[in-house]
This record gives structure tokens, sequence and C-alpha cells, in this order.
């Protein structure tokens, strides 16, 4: 059996409409939910262009981009570090059960692990049955949190 490497790398502006355009599909995937294309494209280059927003990764699999995701940090007094959140998940499905998001991760938690960041954390939607498998298999678990928000723009 032959094994493609796949490489990640930090997102660059030439990533921002593939994002996007993840981050579109992602959100219909999962939520059904149809989200403002431009605005979502403003988003991913407003990140890109200012790291204390966030961070994308891009994990490519022979030469072309087969997913992405973004960090975003969290001060937590009570651990006196950074927790990361992993948001904007995607790997396109012609990609999937090929190791992307595993190496996605792999290279995150590394970072994290050499910045001694406190705490890795994700969403999932309670029905992902698959993303739950993914992550527990990679060390992560449900925590005793729940999320509550409180949405001040409305999307439509």
């Amino acid at each position: 059996m032959t094994t493609t490497a796949i490489t990640i790398r930090p997102a660059k502006p030439s990533d921002t409409a593939t994002i996007a355009s993840f981050n579109l599909a992602m959100a219909w995937e999962t939520e059904k939910l149809r989200l403002n294309a431009y605005t979502v494209e403003h988003g991913v280059q407003a990140a890109i262009a200012d790291p204390a927003k966030g961070s994308y990764f891009i994990a490519e699999l022979e030469s072309s981009i087969a997913g992405c995701l973004m960090l975003t940090h969290e001060w937590s007094d009570w651990r006196n570090g950074d927790i990361w959140w992993i948001q904007s998940v995607f790997v396109p499905p012609a990609a999937r059960r090929k190791g992307v998001f595993t190496a996605l991760y792999k290279h995150v938690e590394m970072l994290a692990r050499a910045e001694d960041v406190a705490a890795l954390r994700l969403y999932v939607e309670h029905e992902n049955a698959v993303g739950k498998s993914v992550y527990a298999k990679l060390g992560l678990s449900l925590t005793r949190y729940d999320v509550m928000e409180c949405d001040l723009r409305e999307h439509h």
C-alpha cells in the first residue's frame, strides 16, 4: 500500500477563497446553515491578515488543498495558560479517511506542546458521531461543559 504524504502549512492570502468555500460547506453539512459568503470571505481574510484573530492551517495532499482548520486563543486564569480552540475544520469528502484531519491535529498538538499551551479544545455537534469518534481516537474527550451563546448577529 502506498501512502501519500500530507503536508501542513500556514494559510496565505491566496487560500482565502478555498477556506471560505470550506467554511460555507462545513456550515451546511454540519448545521444546514447557509452563511453569508461575503461575510465569511472577509472573516477569513481578517484572520489571515491578523494572527491575533486566528491562525489557519492548510493540509495538502498530492499538491492540492485537502483540508484546513483555524486556531483561536483563550486565556485561562484558572490554568495560567492559553487554551487553543480548533475551529473551522473541514476536509472535503474526496479527501476524507486519508489521515488529513489527523495530520492537521498532530501538527497543532505539536505546536501547542512546544508553546506550553494548557489545553486544546474544539466544538462538535451533538449528532456528529463520526467526528466524535475521530476526536476520541486522537485523545480528545467530552468535557462537563455545555456551550451557551447569545448570537448578537443574525445569520440568514
